[in-house]
């Protein structure tokens, strides 16, 4: 008896169910870019190394490079195409477009996704390896830039926006606390 080597599957992308066969092996970035049309999630690496294809899963950030398609069945996915509300940018992407949050624009989608992650992460208190006091306080301690530096570590940029994503990121995490998107870094 010969074992199937492809499953038809289900994703949830960015609200929206995507039926599909996949074979076993297909990445969950392979299946966004090749399958489905979703171009902006990028491949860097294809090694989990840059940060390229960070995408949403569940919420929280992952390298879509690592992760195969079929894992990714019944959960929520949210791709770049996915973190604005209709027209209006997400407050991340608004900070990166007003600070020149990127360069040539290749790895932008990548740091979006993770930034949007970072803020989330770091607004429930996760600690990092800049973190100095990991106990849980009562408040959360400022997203500072070292934080902000050690956070989107993961996710690199070729071109060297590393001072103006900061800023976006810091400016978007103000947003985010204010409920304003005007908020500067």
């Amino acid at each position: 008896m010969a074992l199937s080597t492809s499953s038809a599957i289900t994703l949830n992308i960015n609200g929206e169910k995507h039926a599909l066969p996949v074979d076993h092996r297909t990445t969950l970035l392979d299946a966004l870019r090749e399958r489905l049309d979703l171009t902006g999630t990028k491949k860097g690496c294809d090694q989990g190394q840059c940060g390229a294809c960070t995408v949403l899963l569940d919420g929280r950030r992952t390298v879509s490079c690592l992760q195969l398609a079929v894992a990714a069945e019944g959960r929520e996915i949210t791709t770049i195409e996915g973190v604005a509300d209709g027209e209006r940018l997400h407050p991340v992407q608004q900070a990166f477009l007003d600070l020149d949050g990127y360069q040539c624009g290749y790895c932008t989608p990548g740091q979006i996704c993770s930034a949007i992650a970072v803020i989330e992460e770091h607004a429930a208190g996760w600690p990092s390896a800049a973190t100095a006091d990991v106990r849980p306080g009562p408040e959360v301690p400022p997203l500072t830039a070292e934080e902000i530096r050690e956070r989107m570590s993961g996710n690199l940029c070729r071109c060297g926006a590393y001072v103006s994503i900061v800023q976006a990121v810091a400016r978007a995490a103000g947003a985010e606390a204010t409920g304003d998107a005007e908020v500067t870094a």
